[in-house]
């Protein structure tokens, strides 16, 4: 078999053919990516300990000994205790009331379900629960977002697990170099869902350059095989990638969301707060805009924020509720305007990358050949 064209050293570190890193929500989306030579993650900061056991048990059985991952959001200064009554009492009447504002005007139906956010407080006793499920599995990445908690760093490593933590700033890649992290992920202001000021152009190559023999993955934005060789340029060793599975067949997206995914340009993102309580990079919808509106509340603080509104937002995905329909995303959407498989994206990434170095080879030879100036 021919070698990947951005085969990098951390394809040899981690035995893959590309080094291609997929975030997702979606096991399906996790599983076709390890098949398709790259690195899946599951993102699972939502899911209870025993649906993470089940969902990365059933990942192994269907990867065979291919290496994925599996993503933790472990933000400091949240709750000790998993105690939504709590929380509930601390909300504002004023924020209670816009939300039910946000259920009248646009007909969500109130069905007593709690969503993805509200389904139980993101506390320090689910996030140890959530970590020990991840160090009693075979999973052979531990990717750690929002925060890289020593503790967990260095039973991580104790397991035999790769340690990789996601970072927006020089600030936080210092940090998580100083407390042991393997792989960094440097996550530029263009990525999906919670994100930074700092353009990837930017970041990447100033993590890469403090980082020394740790490997860096770039992402935010990486949409094109021209990004992945553009992040290789900048002196990372892959990409970690997530938008791109949104229109995939394996993504499992509402039928109803899927044409607005389709249809977006990088303009239609928005960094909000009205979804976690930290800058979130998500599709501009009418949920949105009425956060923005000059009389509504400023969101409050995670985790109090997605209890205020989880319910709703869970409703909202159920109900496909058109105008509030929406989805963590990154500026890279503007590039997908079909539905698609893994199998096809990976193969274009490539393949895209492939002409995208054959070209930096002919524009090298044609530069040699330039007389010197006298």
């Amino acid at each position: 078999m021919q070698r990947s064209p951005i085969h990098t050293r951390i394809c040899d570190m981690l035995g893959v053919e590309h080094p291609i890193f997929a975030f997702s929500h979606s096991k399906d989306v996790v599983v076709a990516v390890c098949l398709a030579g790259g690195v899946g993650v599951l993102g699972a900061t939502r899911m209870f300990p025993d649906e993470i056991e089940a969902t990365l048990a059933e990942i192994r059985e269907r990867v065979g000994p291919r290496p994925f991952g599996v993503d933790l959001v472990l933000p400091q200064g949240m709750p000790e205790r998993n105690n939504r009554e709590e929380i509930d009492a601390q909300l504002p009447e004023p924020h209670r009331a816009f939300v039910d504002h946000l259920y009248e005007k646009y007909h969500v139906p109130r069905d007593g379900q709690a969503g993805p956010r509200s389904r139980f407080v993101r506390s320090n006793e689910v996030a140890r629960r959530q970590a020990d499920v991840v160090l009693d599995s075979d999973v052979d990445i531990f990717a750690m977002g929002i925060g890289s908690p020593p503790e967990f760093i260095a039973a991580a490593k104790d397991a035999g697990k790769r340690v990789m933590a996601l970072v927006g700033n020089p600030k936080h890649a210092r940090k998580a170099l100083a407390q042991g992290a393997e792989i960094l992920v440097a996550q530029g202001h263009d990525s999906g869902a919670h994100t930074g000021p700092i353009g990837t152009f930017s970041l990447v190559p100033q993590i890469t350059a403090m980082a020394g023999d740790v490997p860096v993955l770039a992402a935010g934005g990486v949409a094109t095989g021209q990004h992945i060789v553009a992040a290789m340029a900048m002196g990372a060793v892959g990409v970690w990638v997530g938008t791109a599975w949104l229109v995939t067949k394996e993504g499992h997206t509402s039928a109803k969301l899927m044409p607005k995914l389709l249809a977006a340009n990088s303009d239609d993102t928005v960094i909000t707060r009205s979804k976690s309580g930290k800058t979130n990079r998500q599709l501009r919808t009418a949920y949105t805009d009425e956060w923005e509106a000059a009389d509504a509340p400023e969101p409050l603080k995670m985790p109090y924020q997605d209890i205020l509104v989880g319910d709703l937002l869970g409703a909202i995905d159920r109900y496909e509720v058109e105008p509030l329909l929406g989805s963590g995303l990154g500026q890279g959407i503007a590039w997908f305007k079909v539905e698609t498989t893994v199998a096809e994206v990976m193969e274009k990434f490539v393949a895209e990358a492939r002409l995208s170095l054959d070209l930096l080879d002919t524009l090298r030879a044609a530069s040699s050949e330039v007389p010197a100036a006298r």
